[in-house]
């Protein structure tokens, strides 16, 4: 499905995307083949379409784009990129893919961007021009970066762990290396979902490496000192039970029984686009005229990804190993490099007072910021009323703008001239 070009003398190497024709072909045809479930009229019942999940109509709508999605396009732009697989010493991860951007200005800034769930590395692909060429995007040319893109263990093409134990805290320690690797010895890290644990905690356990922290959703809290509670932490709590009631089904069995679940979803792309799709939808944001601020495309890359990749049972399981792999902060400790958030907000808490997902599902929002601050070094916090889940794709402007402001006063403090290390590409292998 892919090929690695390989160069004996390094041991990093290019990856070059090939999904084959038979591999795309028998996509289309399990798609076509779908058997579909009985269909609940659920606006009959004076019920919101989507309260019970993905509706059949909408799956329909759904899989009939992606069986005529036109995937060879999409994966020419992702091969446009320069895509690196790095191998790890983790004895259950044998080596990380990652897309490997060479910034243009006087001194651009590394920084490793870290997707979630359900999500891959193509969900930077909006915003890696204009963070790694700002000059040629209306930008300052000091604001540049050298962007690195990893996909997590166990999504597209990292190596799926073969070994349990695998968790985020794990994942932050192959970031380091893997940014080693690279050339990059102190670096810029921003993360979202998944992404912002990883990130986190590279800054509690790497705090010599990283000049900074910047997270889309706030991921480590410290305990609260007696009697401080507040009304917007009553508030925020109240909201956190809610979203809970409504969406927390797949954390419970991503959680506990994640292998049940991929038999399924690794066989059919119908499921696949249920389970994925109806996150998608409830996530993110949509304009005042409804149009989902996520082109369709975007999502359907995602799919394809994982559907060919074979992933999706193995990314589901970073919640299990998660689970059993907890971090909880001690009294008086927290991440003491200079960390940024941009969150979302919660429906009450705009101005318009309502989400504008598919569904009728609360969002727990910002948690109040002085909670925040006893986890981490706040220097810059930004709550958006525009934007869901995945800002890079639903604002990018937005999101650009924020990563900039927030590592722009910190560049003084990486290294002006790191060495670039990367693969040069001679006889071709498979893999």
């Amino acid at each position: 499905m892919t090929r690695v070009l390989r160069d004996d003398a390094s041991p990093i190497q290019s990856l070059e995307l090939a999904i084959s024709e038979d591999e795309v072909a028998d996509l289309r045809a399990r798609l076509r083949a779908t058997r579909w479930p009985p269909e609940v009229d659920e606006v009959a019942g004076g019920r919101d379409p989507w309260a019970a999940g993905m509706p059949v109509s909408a799956l329909r709508e759904l899989t009939a784009d992606w069986a005529g999605f036109d995937w060879r396009s999409r994966e020419q732009e992702m091969a446009a990129l320069p895509h690196v697989v790095v191998p790890t010493s983790d004895p259950a991860v044998s080596h990380i893919h990652a897309v490997h951007v060479r910034g243009t200005g006087p001194a651009p800034l590394p920084l490793v961007m870290t997707h979630g769930w359900p999500s891959t590395f193509h969900e930077w692909h909006r915003v890696i021009g204009p963070l790694t060429d700002p000059a040629a995007h209306g930008g300052d040319p000091a604001d540049a970066f050298h962007v690195v893109t990893p996909s997590l263990p166990g999504y597209g093409f990292s190596a799926a762990p073969t070994l349990p134990g695998v968790s985020p805290r794990r994942v932050a320690g192959i970031w380091v290396e893997l940014m080693a690797a690279l050339g990059y010895d102190r670096f810029g890290a921003h993360g979202c979902d998944w992404g912002s644990f990883v990130t986190s905690l590279i800054g509690l356990d790497h705090p010599d490496r990283v000049v900074g922290v910047h997270m889309g959703m706030v991921s480590l809290g410290a305990p609260a000192e007696p009697g401080e509670a507040t009304e917007a932490d009553a508030a925020y709590k109240a909201r956190v039970r809610a979203w809970r009631r409504h969406e927390h089904g797949y954390v419970g069995i991503q959680g506990t029984k994640p292998a049940t679940l991929a038999a399924g979803l690794t066989d059919s792309p119908a499921g696949l686009a249920a389970w994925v799709g109806e996150k998608w939808s409830t996530w993110s944001d949509r304009d005042e005229a409804g149009t989902p601020l996520v082109p369709r495309e975007d999502l359907l890359t995602t799919l394809s990804l994982y559907w060919f990749t074979r992933t999706i049972g193995s990314a589901n399981r970073l919640y299990y190993e998660s689970q059993r792999d907890p971090v909880v902060l001690a009294r008086g400790q927290r991440v003491e490099v200079p960390s940024g958030f941009l969150l979302e907000t919660a429906g009450d808490q705009r101005a318009d007072g309502r989400n504008r997902g598919t569904a009728a599902v609360p969002r727990f929002g910002a948690p109040p910021r002085r909670r925040v601050e006893r986890a981490f070094d706040v220097q810059r916090w930004t709550e958006t009323t525009v934007g869901g889940h995945f800002p890079a794709l639903e604002t990018p402007e937005l999101f650009v703008d924020e990563v900039r402001a927030f590592f722009r006063p910190l560049r003084q403090q990486a290294p002006r001239e790191q060495a670039l290390r990367g693969p040069t590409r001679t006889t071709e292998g498979t893999a």
